[in-house]
Formats: structure tokens, C-alpha cells, sequence
């Protein structure tokens, strides 16, 4: 669509255009579009046009849409600031809670299975006692523990309580209120994460609304399976795949929130310092994928298969000056931490973004295990096989501030280590990196240099020598020899 500036009633409009010139334009790109053809004719197409001013794909220039009032004249148009999908939900400010795990066994309100009637004297007569206590010794007291139901809801707690308590454990964490806020994990979508998938993986959502735009879907799918997607008959002139990327990445950077969501940042700064074990890396990462709203899981899984195809085909030529022709001093730190994440996705996301057997297993165990008829004796634990995960427990302050001290900061003192041993970086440019971290994150770039001398140890002064030309410049010059009278005293 030409947009340029118009002016209407003494007032200029940026970037918008008339009636008439959508009408030009659009009758004469179905006109070649070979699923319309040039019988298409100008009264359907302002037809068309007026479906997209009811469903707000175009506006006017005072912000008005939502009828088809939409004419071919000099009326000023203008497309919307943003998409026409679904807006986001805003990101909501909630305190923290810690959820305790449910304990199953409490006796449930109403009528008890434990308390039907039965024949007690009888069952505990003195000559049944000695009768059985002969045949295989002493009966220790115990009753049954019938099967309790459980609902929806109840399952839901015990996978996000077990998927919490996993996840503390890889990380090595005393408790997760450093990094995450328990309270905004939501139970429901772990469980439709792990069950709500299909053969290859990818998670089917059940609001479709949220599903990524068909355009954007044919978009990735033309970038994967670049130059095999003739078959969608797009067009080939020079430049198209890079403008297809940028299509793609345009609509990533406009959403209003990371896919990896603002309250879980914390939880994915540090399986960074977990990196130099691969196993436990692979491990954080799919749990606390496991934690994402369904619908950023979904397009976590398509981006990352996407990125991953491009990365190792060979036939796609440079899709971007800006990221080839970048310098490191342009790079902000957090670019570097998102970038070691993003490419240990790309190495191992097959396995990231599947669900782990390991710990779906257990959590089907348990609940199974819960809903079996145990016998338990008097003393004895009835979960004594199965023990319900250990869980969050209340800490001092000063334990607190020495857990997020070696826990949250322990990625960035690597990365820190990383920049000060890097040898194919200028010292002009390491000064740089490390004069913007010392900026950033003083703490931690206190403890790796305590003192100005500690500091100065890694940049040593070279001592200058003077040239041999230098010297014989304070010299005078060579003067002729003269004979000189000698005096005697």
C-alpha cells in the first residue's frame, strides 16, 4: 500500500493513504494473484476493504473502525499501530505464596469408609487372638486406608508441587523464592504442557485463538524447509527469504512479553551457571519449560526448530547484515547472556522441549500410589515407600542474602571469568566489556577484584624504552678537532 502524507482540512497525516489509492492498489494485486485473476472486480474489492475496516486491519485517520462505511473516494485511511489479533494480558503484580504440599491422607468431610460396621467381637475376641497368635505369631494392630478420589485439581497441585521440588534440586537451590515467585506457576498448565502434545511433540492448545497467525506458520515453515517449499508456490525473486525473516522477526519483536515471560527470567539466568554440565542444563531447562503458558511453549517449540533448521542449511544465504557485521562492543551483556541460551537451545532443543520421562514417571507413580488401598499399622507411616517431596521451608534473612548471593549471581561471575580470560578480544575492547560490568553488576564485580591492584594485575604496564635516536638527539652534534693548549698549574 503506498503510504506517504496527506492533508486533510488544513492538517497533515503521516503515512497514510486515500480510499481510492486502496482501492487501486488492492484491485490490482488480485488481479495477479493467481487465486482471484483479473475477473476480480473493483465493486468486491472495496467490498473486501470493508471487511477490513470492520475487523480493524485498516482504520481511519481519526482511529475509527468497526463498520463498513468503507466508500472509494478521497477519505484518508491509515493501518493500526498494532496487530488486530488478541492483545496479551497484562503482566500482574502478585505477592509471593508458598504452597504446601496436599496431604492426601487427612480423613475427607462426610461419612468415612473407615468406620463401617463390623463384627469387632468377633474379630477381636480373646480366642480369635490366641487361635491366630499360634499360626503366625503376634498381629501388631493396623486398618486400612481406603482410596481416596482425586479430582482434577488435586492432581494438577501434586505436578506442579513434585515439578517445583525437581527443579530446586537440580538447581541446588535451598529454595526457589530467589529465583521464582510460586505463586504465579499455574498447576493447570504444566499439566496440559506434558498431556496436551502431539506425535512430534509441539503442544496442541485448546484455545485456538491463540494460535500463531497462518501467515507466520507458512512463514517458518518457508524458512525450514528452504528451497523445498516450492510447493507453496511462493514467489522467487532475489531478497524474498530475507524479507520473510524479517517479516518473522518483526512479529516476534513486537509482543508485549518474552516467550520465556518476565516472572520465570530468574529461573532461566540460573540454569546458565549450569552449563558446564550439559546433563543438568538439559535437565533445568525442561522443567522450567515445562512452567510456560502453553501457547509461549508452542511457539518456543516452533522458533527454536525453525532457528535450528536455517543454522544448519547450507543453501540459505545470510539472512541478516546487522547480526553479521556486529562488533562484540556492540553487544549488551544481557545479548550475551540470552545469546549462550538461545544457542544451547538450538544444540539441544529436541531434548529441552520434550517432556521428561523421568519425572513424569515418578508423578504418575505417586499418584497412583495414592489412590491404592493401603494397610497401615499402628506407628507406620502409610506413604513410608513413596515420601511426599520435601518442599519450600521458611529461611532467615541472612540465609537468604548468602543463597541469592551464590545462586543468582553465580552465572554472572562466570561470564564475568569468561570476559577477563577471552584472548581474541583487544585489551581496548575487554577494558570496555569490563568497565559496562562493573557497571552493571558492582557486587559481583567486587568480589573477582577487591582492590584498584588486584585489578590493574590483569592489564600490566609495558615499560618504554626510549629509542637509540632519541639519545643521540640531546647530543651535540660531532664538532671538528681542534688542538688545545694544555696549561700547566
Amino acid at each position: 500500500m503506498p503510504l506517504r502524507k496527506h492533508r486533510c482540512r488544513f492538517k497533515s497525516y503521516e503515512r497514510c493513504f486515500k480510499a481510492s489509492e486502496a482501492v487501486n492498489c488492492l484491485h490490482e494485486l488480485l488481479g495477479s494473484n493467481q487465486n482471484f485473476g483479473p475477473e476480480v472486480t473493483r465493486d468486491q474489492t472495496v467490498k473486501l476493504l470493508k471487511k477490513f475496516l470492520k475487523n480493524h486491519v485498516i482504520e481511519d485517520i481519526k482511529g475509527r473502525w468497526g463498520k463498513e462505511d468503507f466508500e472509494d473516494d478521497g477519505h484518508l485511511y491509515r493501518f493500526p499501530p498494532s496487530s488486530p489479533l488478541k492483545s496479551y494480558p497484562k503482566k500482574t503484580s502478585c505477592g509471593k505464596e508458598v504452597i504446601k504440599f496436599p496431604d492426601w491422607n487427612e480423613p475427607k468431610a462426610g461419612p468415612s469408609q473407615e468406620h463401617i460396621p463390623v463384627k469387632s467381637v468377633a474379630m477381636y475376641s480373646e480366642m480369635w487372638y490366641k487361635r491366630h497368635s499360634i499360626a503366625i505369631g503376634e498381629v501388631p494392630a493396623c486398618k486400612l486406608v481406603f482410596c481416596r478420589e482425586l479430582t482434577q485439581t488435586n492432581i494438577e497441585e501434586i505436578w506442579k508441587s513434585m515439578t517445583l521440588s525437581q527443579l530446586q534440586k537440580v538447581l541446588g537451590l535451598d529454595s526457589l523464592d530467589e529465583v521464582l515467585d510460586i505463586k504465579l506457576v499455574k498447576s493447570k498448565h504444566i499439566v496440559q504442557n506434558v498431556y496436551n502434545a502431539n506425535k512430534q511433540g509441539i503442544v496442541t492448545l485448546e484455545d485456538k485463538s491463540k494460535e500463531l497467525p497462518h501467515w507466520i506458520l507458512s512463514a517458518m515453515k518457508c524458512l525450514a524447509n528452504w528451497p523445498s517449499c516450492s510447493d507453496l508456490k511462493q514467489p522467487t525473486y532475489s531478497g524474498f527469504e530475507r524479507d520473510v525473516f524479517k517479516t518473522i522477526v518483526d512479529y516476534f519483536g513486537q509482543m508485549k512479553e518474552p516467550l520465556l515471560t518476565y516472572h520465570f527470567f530468574d529461573i532461566f539466568v540460573s540454569v546458565l551457571g549450569l552449563l558446564q554440565k550439559p546433563s543438568k542444563a538439559v535437565e533445568a531447562l525442561q522443567i522450567s519449560c515445562l512452567l510456560l503458558p502453553p501457547e509461549n511453549r508452542k511457539r518456543l517449540q516452533l522458533l527454536v526448530r525453525m532457528m535450528a533448521k536455517i543454522s544448519l542449511n547450507q543453501d540459505l544465504p545470510p539472512l541478516s547484515e546487522s547480526v553479521r557485521t556486529r562488533t562484540l562492543d556492540e553487544i549488551d551483556l544481557d545479548e550475551l547472556l540470552a545469546a549462550k541460551l538461545v544457542s544451547f537451545l538450538m544444540d539441544n532443543y529436541q531434548e529441552i522441549l520434550s517432556v521428561p520421562s523421568a519425572l513424569k514417571s515418578s508423578i504418575e507413580d505417586h499418584v497412583v500410589h495414592l489412590q491404592r488401598v493401603q494397610i497401615k499399622y499402628a506407628g507406620a507411616d502409610s506413604d513410608a515407600a513413596l515420601p511426599p517431596p520435601s518442599f519450600c521451608h521458611q529461611i532467615s534473612t541472612g540465609e537468604f542474602e548468602c543463597q541469592r548471593a551464590a545462586g543468582s549471581q553465580e552465572p554472572l561471575a562466570a561470564l564475568l571469568e569468561e570476559i577477563v580470560m577471552n584472548k581474541e578480544i583487544s585489551v581496548k575492547d575487554k577494558k570496555k566489556k569490563l568497565k559496562q560490568f562493573q557497571k552493571s553488576y558492582p557486587e559481583v564485580y567486587r568480589v573477582r577484584f577487591p582492590t584498584p591492584e588486584t585489578e590493574a594485575m590483569l592489564f600490566p604496564e609495558k615499560t618504554k624504552q626510549k629509542p637509540p635516536i632519541l639519545m643521540w638527539a640531546l647530543k651535540k652534534p660531532l664538532q671538528p678537532f681542534h688542538r688545545t693548549r694544555s696549561f700547566r698549574m
